[in-house]
């Protein structure tokens, strides 16, 4: 097989059926779309390819930097596809959460911008916003960057509905799945490749999977976040189910172990969210039924993350007090108070206010007197104990309340007698007109 250019080996992926004697369906015929063998390592490279290609010709005539809000595999395509016709690429984001994405992508000669924002992800409804003001820069006419614009070009769902979904149908023999499962990102994938499938069968079943509220997982929102991606329409999916991160690893090591797939986290849920979803119907099928879910890309790119989360895979000791372990009891019984009290509790008692945002959203806005600790680099500071004395109270605040509420838990659990959590997060401090000072 000879290409002229390595963008001609785009696309037609390979669909593998998963061993029945590893999902233990018994009556659902199981398919991986192998989308992690796409030539740059993921599924976006098909939508980053059919994006940037109709305005390839014009970039280079006129010098034009690629810039896209991404920083996963959109970002690691497209500078591929930069480089390949002598362009630049920026990656602009408000926090790198995968180093390896980072590190590859300056090896691919990107830049990488992170830009302060006031949550972890593009809100474009937050006009005030640094992320959402750029957004809308780079979508006006007339500017010196080629804008791919992900989360709202419908060439990004284009490229699915003219290449995934045909694909899956052409390797069915011409038959649609009954189900089909997708993590949803940018929806581009999911939304596209439905839209073919039902084209072929209304009948088929679509089931979206996100990311558990306040966990993460690389390239899967969760479903508070997914509202903001203009790509996104729930009626595209019968079912919308959450996944947590430990549930994605585990899913990815049936996948690497045992069915020889070397695929990353998001493949991980998606195998573990279908297998999950299916099982509630598999015993009450009377004819066999066909299901498919993407396997997103590969597993190389986030051993970081994997040995973040479940280091004893990695040979290295168990990680004792984490989020990941606490119990739902642990979790109710958490003192979260409403900003009024929170504010009231902060005059009196002057708790240490701890910001779990990433540093950029912290230095647009917090408040102040607030000390800026990463959730992931708290997270490895409480493996060696508490940080920090019993005798001073501390409030934990983060975008919405909820990373917060998981480490006050986290906090009380370790012995720490006084350790509240913001109630709706800066979002809410901020809606209800309290002060925050500025970086």
């Amino acid at each position: 097989m000879r290409y002229d250019s390595i963008t001609e080996a785009i696309g037609n992926t390979p669909l593998v059926r998963i061993d029945p004697a590893v999902h233990g369906l018994r009556n659902i015929d199981l398919y991986a779309k192998l989308e992690m063998l796409n030539p740059f390592g993921s599924v976006k490279d098909r939508a980053a390819w059919n994006m940037v290609r109709p305005r390839l010709a014009g970039a280079v005539e006129r010098g034009e930097q690629v810039v896209e809000l991404s920083s996963g595999n959109t970002a690691k395509a497209l500078a591929t596809l930069a480089g390949l016709h002598g362009l630049r690429f920026k990656s602009v984001t408000n926090r790198m959460r995968v180093p390896e994405i980072k590190e590859l992508l300056l090896l691919l000669g990107a830049v990488v911008e992170e830009l302060p924002g006031r949550s972890e992800c593009l809100d474009p409804t937050d006009t005030d916003d640094p992320l959402t003001l750029f957004h809308q820069a780079l979508s006006q006419e007339g500017t010196a960057y080629l804008h791919t614009d992900q989360y709202y070009n419908p060439r990004n769902t284009e490229a699915h509905a003219l290449g995934t979904g045909p694909e899956i149908v052409k390797d069915l023999d011409g038959r649609a799945p009954d189900w089909f499962i997708a993590c949803v990102g940018t929806a581009g994938s999911s939304t596209g490749v439905a839209t073919v499938l039902r084209e072929h069968d209304p009948a088929v079943r679509v089931l979206g999977l996100v990311a558990r509220k306040s966990d993460f997982i690389p390239g899967i929102r969760t479903i508070d976040e997914v509202h903001e991606v203009g790509l996104f329409d729930p009626d595209t999916y019968d079912a919308i189910e959450a996944v947590s991160s430990d549930e994605a690893i585990d899913g990815m090591l049936t996948l690497n172990r045992r069915c020889g797939l070397l695929a990353g986290p998001t493949s991980g849920a998606a195998y573990l969210g279908a297998v999950r979803h299916l099982r509630t119907v598999d015993e009450e099928l009377t004819e066999r039924g066909t299901a498919v879910f993407i396997a997103c890309d590969r597993v190389e790119s986030y051993l970081s993350y994997v040995r973040q989360r479940r280091p004893e895979l990695l040979g290295r000791a168990p990680h004792r007090d984490t989020v990941a372990s606490l119990t739902e009891g642990e979790l109710s019984a958490v003192t979260s108070l409403d900003v009024a009290d929170a504010r009231r509790w902060i005059e009196r008692d002057r708790p240490l206010v701890i910001d779990l945002r990433g540093p950029h959203a912290y230095a647009a806005l917090h408040i102040e007197g607030a000390v800026n600790i990463v959730d992931d680099l708290f997270g490895q500071l409480l493996r060696g104990g508490l940080p920090f004395g019993t005798r001073q109270p501390v409030l934990l605040t983060c975008p919405v309340g909820d990373r917060s509420a998981q480490f006050a838990a986290l906090l009380t659990r370790m012995g720490h007698p006084d350790v509240r959590s913001l109630s709706g997060g800066i979002i809410a401090w901020r809606d209800a007109g309290a002060p925050l000072v500025r970086d």
